[in-house]
């Protein structure tokens, strides 16, 4: 068009030719193709080497409209290192009890059936054979241990058999005001006792919701864990909501609640119960640490188990795709001014015409800014 334009104007030959080599190599989209992909390899490249693992570019625009984020309790939120600190029968021997307990906790991957287990070999108890084991995702497990029936889970599992708890309630309550795990025990159908856990909370819990907040992102807490346990924690590192005594797929009907309102949600969690719920959000985060499942089902994966590095990663998603949009808004406003410099505009009033070697450098300007733009992201912290 510039070329005709020149032409049918009466101006010479080489001059329209000129000004159609200078426009067609300033027009060269190097700067715009660039803009995109530069900035998200230097920004993955930069999250990995914080420990940081996108699954793939696509996702950090969602990552960093990030509204809501749901914590798992148990190895998320706490390091998932239970230890039995009190067992309490009804009319059975602490021994014979905690040989049947362990016994079906052993054929368990739960990490309260593992810290259960390590408990009896610390009292030299002997395991015995099970049988007919089941285990129930996320409230509990049965099995048949020396002719006996035994079933381990939660107060609402148990409410939920119809086994009445009761006869435990005066020893229950003051486990539950310290905030801790408690696994109840029904013997052959009938309530056999409790055996009371605790677990700390991971280093840097209370840092990571307290920058969440400052990134107005809310953090809600889902847990298949007691009411009470799970309130001592929240409190214990700043969450104000949750959401307590959760199957599986409870926590993923949350999630799917929470997504209907329009705002892109996110999940934080390590375990296999976590796994619907990781790959139901928005955005799944996965700590390295936990199950394959779990980072298998995530967006983000962050190795070890420091949770400061959600809001880093959410911080870090959002410069990423800032990034994007100085570089494309660079290439845009590149062509707009320069193109019709190149064509030839200036010259009627001020005799300027482009060279298309001056063009050739200020094209390759261009993508030099584009790149030397993403490969800021190599200093965020």
């Amino acid at each position: 068009l510039t070329l005709a334009i020149w032409l049918i104007s009466g101006a010479e030959f080489t001059f329209a030719l000129k000004a159609f080599i200078a426009v067609l190599i300033i027009a060269c989209p190097c700067a715009l193709g660039l803009a995109t992909p530069v900035a998200i390899m230097v920004g993955i490249g930069r999250g990995a080497g914080m420990g940081i693992l996108f699954r793939s570019g696509d996702s950090l625009e969602q990552i960093g409209k990030v509204s809501t984020i749901f914590f798992d309790k148990t190895g998320t939120l706490t390091k998932g290192a239970f230890r039995v600190v009190n067992i309490q029968t009804l009319d059975h021997n602490q021994e014979d009890f905690l040989r049947l307990v362990a016994s079906v906790e052993s054929k368990s991957e739960h990490p309260l059936a593992k810290a259960v287990v390590q408990y009896a070999h610390e009292q030299g108890v002997a395991l015995a054979n099970v049988q007919d084991f089941i285990s129930y995702a996320g409230a509990g497990a049965e099995g048949t241990v020396e002719d006996k029936k035994v079933l381990l889970g939660t107060a609402k599992f148990f409410q939920y058999r119809k086994i009445d708890l009761s006869a435990l309630a005066a020893k229950v309550e003051p486990e539950f005001a310290q905030g801790r795990s408690l696994m109840f025990v029904a013997i052959d159908g009938a309530p056999a006792g409790f055996v009371t856990l605790s677990d700390t909370v991971r280093l840097g819990a209370a840092h990571a919701i307290r920058d969440l907040s400052t990134l107005g992102i809310e953090s809600v807490m889902l847990t298949g864990d007691n009411q009470a346990a799970a309130q001592a924690i929240a409190r214990e590192i700043g969450i104000s909501e949750v959401k307590a005594e959760l199957l599986p797929q409870q926590k993923l009907n949350a999630i799917n609640e929470a997504k209907t309102g329009g705002v892109v949600i996110g999940m934080v969690g390590d375990g296999i119960n976590d796994s619907p719920a990781l790959a139901a959000s928005d955005v799944g985060i996965a700590l390295s640490s936990g199950s394959d499942i779990a980072v298998e089902s995530a967006t983000v994966t962050l190795t070890g188990s420091d949770l400061r590095k959600v809001p880093q990663g959410i911080r870090l998603a959002r410069a990423i795709v800032r990034n994007i949009k100085q570089n494309l808004f660079w290439a845009f406003f590149y062509n707009v001014i320069t193109i019709p410099v190149a064509a030839g505009v200036l010259y009627p009033a001020f005799g300027v015409q482009l060279s298309p070697i001056i063009a050739a450098g200020a094209m390759s300007l261009s993508s030099v800014f584009v790149v030397t733009n993403a490969l800021r992201l190599k200093r965020f912290i």
